[in-house]
Order: structure tokens, then sequence, then C-alpha cells
């Protein structure tokens, strides 16, 4: 089985990166990349979801794809810890690199590509355990040996869920309330330390105090994660990204990469029309 360890990688000019992106051309690379797709193409039977997506994802950063309805984003979100292997009709064709290596090479194992990749959804769900088991559970699966109290405990605070919850270890996580349970949900990702964390929507069930905090703590995670997280909510992402990626359809219903860079860049100053108009609301 393929090791997806870190590797160096070649060092290019920041502004072509973006600007291949921009325009629709191939991804850049830079020794920040933490992962790459190139020409990056998703069906589900006959059906052609995602065409062409060449996307660079910087390592520490918080990049939001945002997009109207059935635009791919998810899709895309999807196959960066290839869950789209789950689904019998899904086929990918391309490459996604990970530390410059193919994660859908034939050799490479989907459960250490998750391994790597971690997976908040859009819907909290806790497992129906303890808090403390919810967070040793992944851990225990994945081998790991040194002192599980410690590590719950210092999954739960990175996830700033330690102080609520530290006297109720061992009662379920189903009692948690639904921000709770999403940061439990996040603390359970990260105890198996990814160098990915994917967030679908994290906050689309939750209420707007409990949404700041999910925010909040994006921004804190950032420090030591990559974060790629889809939301239909312009000001999240204005607010919490870094770099921003903008889907459309075109009329055959396949989804596409439009416009792809910093997030002040794309807010303020879109390449497209189609982003301009999607981002102040004249359309989707």
């Amino acid at each position: 089985m393929l090791q997806l360890d870190a590797h160096p990688m070649e060092k290019v000019n920041v502004e072509k990166v973006y600007e291949g992106h921009a325009n629709g051309g191939p991804a850049g690379r830079d020794v920040d990349d933490v992962l790459v797709t190139h020409d990056l193409n998703v069906y589900y039977g006959s059906f052609h979801a995602v065409r062409d997506v060449n996307l660079s994802i910087r390592r520490h950063k918080i990049t939001a794809m945002i997009g109207p309805s059935g635009c791919g984003k998810s899709t895309v979100l999807r196959c960066f810890n290839r869950m789209n292997d789950l689904i019998a009709t899904a086929r990918v064709e391309g490459e996604i690199l990970l530390n410059d290596q193919d994660i859908y090479a034939s050799q490479v194992d989907p459960v250490q590509v998750r391994r790597h990749v971690g997976m908040v959804f859009q819907k909290p769900n806790p497992f129906p355990k303890s808090i403390y088991d919810n967070i040793a559970w992944g851990a225990k699966i994945n081998g790991y040996r040194g002192n599980m109290d410690d590590l719950v405990q210092e999954s739960l605070e990175s996830a700033a869920l330690w102080d609520e919850v530290k006297d109720k270890l061992h009662q379920s996580a189903l009692g948690l309330s639904g921000g709770q349970q999403q940061r439990l949900c996040i603390a359970r990702a990260i105890a198996v330390k990814p160098d990915i964390i994917l967030m679908d929507e994290p906050c689309s069930a939750l209420d707007p105090i409990a949404t700041l905090k999910i925010e909040d703590l994006m921004r804190e995670l950032a420090a030591n994660y990559t974060i790629v997280i889809v939301t239909h909510n312009m000001q999240q992402a204005a607010r919490v990204s870094d770099y921003t990626a903008f889907y459309m359809v075109d009329d055959t219903r396949t989804g596409h990469l439009m416009e792809y860079g910093p997030t002040r860049q794309l807010f303020t100053r879109p390449t497209h029309k189609q982003t301009e108009d999607y981002i102040t609301g004249r359309f989707g």
C-alpha cells in the first residue's frame, strides 16, 4: 500500500497559479499545495456530473467551494477522500494528488486516504456511543498506542468542546445540542490527525450562535489543518475562507469550475460576470 507521506513540490510563481485558475486553465503547483486535481471528471452512470476541474488546495488555509445547487461542489469534495467510491454508479477520471501522490492510484487503499482526509457532514452524526468513545473509536481502529485519555482531551480542546463536556465524557453523545454534536464530529475527525478536514455544509442545520462557534473553530484549526468547506452561505464563505472556488453548470447540467482565487479578490474583483451575479444574488 502506498504511504501518503509529505513530499516536497516544485516551487512556482503564486500569481501564475491563480491566473490559471481564474481563466479555467490547469492548476499550478506550489510548495504549499497539499492537494491538487488535474482534469478531474466525475460520472454517475452515463451522467457527466463534473468536468475538467483543475484546482490546488493550499496547506493550512480554508478553501470555500460555492455555487448553485447541482453544480458539483459536493461531488468534488467527496472525491478528495474517495467517498464517491461508495456509490455504485460513480466513476472518477483524472488525477488527485495528496502530498504529490495520486489517491486514485490502483495500489492506494481508500481507507488510508480517509485517514489523511477527514470528513464532517452537513448533519451532525455522532455515533450512538459515549462522548469519550466517539473520539477514541477512530484512533483505536487506526492503531493508536498513546494515552487515550490525553488524546480525547486534546481533541475535545481543539474543537472548543472540552470545558462543556469534561464532566460527562461517559454520557451519550446524542444528548448534546446540535452545535455541540457538530463540534464533537470535528473533534472525532481531528483525533486521527488528518492532513485535511472536509466540511460539507457543516452549519446548515445549526442556529446562528452555533454557526459562529463553528466558524471561529475553523479559523483556529487552520493553524494546524487544511480545511475545505462547501457552503451556500456567501457571508460565511467571505468570513472564514482564504480562497474560494466558484462552480457553475452548463446547458447539460454538468458542473465545472468557473473561477478560483483568494476570497477577497473573488468577492471584490471577480473575473467572470457569472461569479459577480452569483455573489451579489442576481441568480442562483
